[in-house]
């Protein structure tokens, strides 16, 4: 869909004005009206070098923890949106519903061990934390045993969707460790050593 290169709202052709945007470019001067068009077209190509940006941190911090569950012994199997329903992504594009909103929400992995399967979601921030605000975007998550581990700058930590909905969260000094979930007989050496490439690969950027 075509969008207006100041508002971002609908118009009839790629790179164009609004009905609205057209009809005050018409009370300011051309240079202003340039200046505008310029600092738009900037701020576009930016969002979109955030996006791309935050889709591979995203996927780095997913094949980390992918090679941490398999390192300690679990079975892995990929069970996001775009494994589960490849393609399935661009035709959701604008749609809005439960069904659809579920599906953008499916977790990233399903591991296996011991007779036991999890479901897992993964996360990246730099801020190191993680509340319910920020999982419920599209609307009530579905998954409601899911659990979330969040990839840091400095720690691998974990907080089930049942703590999240009480009110609980991830922060920079909360001791949500993965190495001291109960549900997982988990090596505590191998996370450190993890956690080590993470910091590896998240030290310099946001």
């Amino acid at each position: 869909m075509a969008e207006c290169i100041t508002c971002g709202d609908y118009t009839k052709f790629n790179g164009g004005l609004c009905f609205s945007c057209h009809q005050r470019s018409k009370d300011i001067s051309p240079a202003e009206a340039k200046y505008k068009q310029k600092e738009s077209s900037t701020k576009t190509k930016n969002n979109g070098n955030n996006w791309t940006s935050n889709v591979i941190k995203g996927r780095i911090a997913e094949t980390l923890i992918e090679e941490l569950f398999r390192s300690l012994g679990f079975q892995v199997f990929s069970y996001g949106m775009e494994n589960s329903i490849p393609g399935i992504k661009d035709l959701l594009k604008g749609v809005r519903g439960d069904v659809s909103n579920s599906i953008r929400q499916m977790p990233d992995f399903v591991i296996f061990k011991n007779n036991q399967a999890h479901f897992i979601e993964v996360k990246y921030r730099a801020s190191g934390e993680l509340k319910l605000s920020m999982i419920e975007r599209y609307g009530k998550y579905p998954f409601e045993n899911a659990l979330f581990v969040l990839v840091t700058k400095k720690h691998i930590k974990c907080i089930s969707y049942k703590e999240l909905n009480e009110g609980k969260e991830i922060t920079p000094n909360s001791k949500n460790y993965l190495g001291k979930r109960k549900e997982f007989e988990t090596d505590k050496d191998m996370i450190i050593e993890y956690c080590k490439y993470a910091i590896q690969f998240f030290e310099n950027v946001e």
